[in-house]
């Protein structure tokens, strides 16, 4: 029997059942539409549970899987209304609140830690190579780190322009790219005898080589939804503008956590240091290592937390794009901010702080690694590099789930812990693990992180060849990786949508977006079982 007789007539235009007329599934996607049939929008499908879907709109909800628009006419409806909350409310409060202590002692502690810096300015030093401390950071740091905040950010922008202009090519280039700029940095801090960095780069190459022979097979259908969400973000609305303003913010919030980082040990080190007698506290080396903790803890939580925000609200823009492909919701771009930093503020700090615990407990574990290599301690060395890489899968986990639990959140408004358990449950039950273990573009982004922060690596290394300092070179990759990742956040947020509206609503996909599915299935065919299974 012929898929479109089991469909019914009113189902889909005309226009579409014409263009899947070529595309007909085969094999077990056959049998498996010859013995179902999908429910209209807002029933049970696929015989799956239903996981708390919330309904659009007052009274009866809009059926957008017919291809019905909210509201009358040719009006197009504003985002909030187009995806309305049945009760709002403002989730995970209590989160935010404690995201906003933790933001104002980061307030305080730079602002009475730059002022005993700007107080001994004239020891601390004004230019390069000039400062009578002794002390590990100083303003020759501070400019390091401006130098580092540069080539992170005309870095960043130029591979988000790369992936923008040859999304096709893209993936090639970043890879190919990667693994001969690690392989190069490696080699120069070998030759200059800098040995634990340079095997810890060698060891990241050697991974990164075997990654991406692994991956060659799946770049096609990565290439296709890359393509995808560059083609949306062109024409829907405002996506790279999101992404130039974090990335402003991503750099002004490194460039502040650079200046305080700096300005901590410069007012609180022992030894002959005016700046003890200065404002406020004496100093001691537990109280630089415990504000460094705490400064470096509160700058990853604010900086997930800003990559978050661009997140979901790139996120409300794709989600508009996906229901309404025709008439795209008034204002989704300040709606679904608005909705961001209200609503889902509470849940955006929550899921964020659980990143940034690993994260930071990721770059201890980096610092003490290096700290042991450079005493020429193999074992610890050695024990601190397993350990990193246990954390490293931890973080792969958390961040993975959380990617499209913020997609869920910035479409249905939900809790952080109800969307995260939705999520999974619909990811796994509807199949769309399978497109999402098909698609590289979140190792991808995350490699040209890694390379943005070889980068600036390499330039610390460079720039302080004759003062080296293992926490200097880790505190400026960690810049590029933060920077760059905040620039390319609008785009993988599509991709993430996408996959998480695609096991909402997978025939919304076949309707509204044939042209999609169609070359989705040309390029990986077991889409047609992924989404229905």
């Amino acid at each position: 029997m012929s898929v479109l007789k089991k469909v019914p007539p009113k189902k889909y235009h005309t226009e579409n059942l014409i263009r899947m007329t070529s595309n007909q599934p085969s094999g077990e996607a056959a049998s498996y539409y010859n013995t179902q049939q999908q429910p209209p929008y807002g029933q049970p499908q696929y015989g799956q549970p239903q996981y708390g879907q919330p309904q659009y709109g007052q009274g009866p909800a809009p059926n957008y899987a017919d291809g019905h628009d909210y509201g009358s006419g040719s009006e197009k409806p504003m985002f909030d209304q187009a995806f309305k909350l049945e009760r709002p409310k403002y989730n995970d409060l209590w989160a935010g609140i404690i995201f906003l202590i933790v933001c104002a002692g980061f307030v305080a502690v730079s602002g009475i830690s730059i002022n005993g810096y700007a107080s001994t300015k004239s020891f601390q030093g004004g230019s390069i190579y000039d400062s009578g401390s002794r002390v590990g950071l100083n303003t020759n740091t501070l400019i390091l780190f401006i130098f580092c905040l540069c080539v992170a950010i005309v870095f960043s922008y130029l591979y988000v322009l790369l992936a923008r202009q040859f999304p096709k090519q893209f993936i090639w280039i970043t890879g190919i790219l990667n693994i001969v700029f690690g392989l190069v940095t490696a080699i120069y801090m070998l030759s200059r005898h800098y040995y634990s960095g340079g095997i810890v780069f060698l060891i990241f190459v050697a991974f990164f080589i075997f990654a991406f022979i692994t991956w060659i097979p799946r770049i096609p259908f990565s290439a296709l939804m890359l393509k995808s969400a560059v083609d949306v973000s062109k024409s829907y609305g405002h996506v790279y503008l999101v992404s130039a303003l974090g990335g402003l913010l991503g750099t002004a919030l490194a460039a502040w956590y650079s200046v305080t980082l700096v300005a901590v040990y410069a007012k609180y080190s022992p030894g002959q240091n005016p700046a003890c007698s200065q404002g406020a506290g004496g100093c001691s080396s537990a109280k630089v290592t415990g504000l460094l903790v705490f400064i470096t803890f509160a700058m990853y939580w604010i900086s997930e937390w800003l990559k978050n925000t661009i997140h979901v609200t790139i996120s409300g823009v794709y989600g508009s794009w996906y229901f309404h492909p025709h008439n795209l919701p008034r204002g989704a771009t300040r709606g679904s901010l608005k909705r961001a930093l209200t609503y889902s503020f509470g849940s955006i700090s929550l899921g964020s702080f659980f990143v940034a615990v690993i994260n930071f407990l990721r770059q201890l574990c980096s610092v003490a690694r290096q700290s042991e290599a450079a005493q020429g301690n193999i074992v610890g060395t050695v024990m601190f590099w397993i350990l990193g890489c246990l954390i490293a899968i931890l973080d792969w986990a958390v961040q993975f789930l959380n990617r499209y639990a913020f997609s869920y959140i910035a479409l249905y408004g939900k809790s952080y812990f109800a969307a995260a358990k939705d999520t999974w449950s619909m990811i796994k039950d509807r199949g769309i693990d399978a497109l999402i273990n098909e698609c590289l573009i979140g190792p991808v982004f995350s490699m040209g992180a890694t390379f943005v922060g070889y980068a600036t690596s390499l330039l610390a290394y460079l720039y302080l060849v004759r003062i080296l300092l293992f926490l200097v070179v880790a505190f400026a990759f960690l810049i590029g990786l933060q920077i760059c990742n905040i620039f390319t956040v609008p785009i993988s947020s599509g991709i993430d949508t996408i996959f998480v509206a695609t096991a909402w609503e997978p025939q919304v996909l076949m309707r509204n977006h044939p042209d999609l599915y169609d070359a989705m299935v040309r390029v990986y065919p077991q889409v047609q079982v992924a989404i229905h299974a």
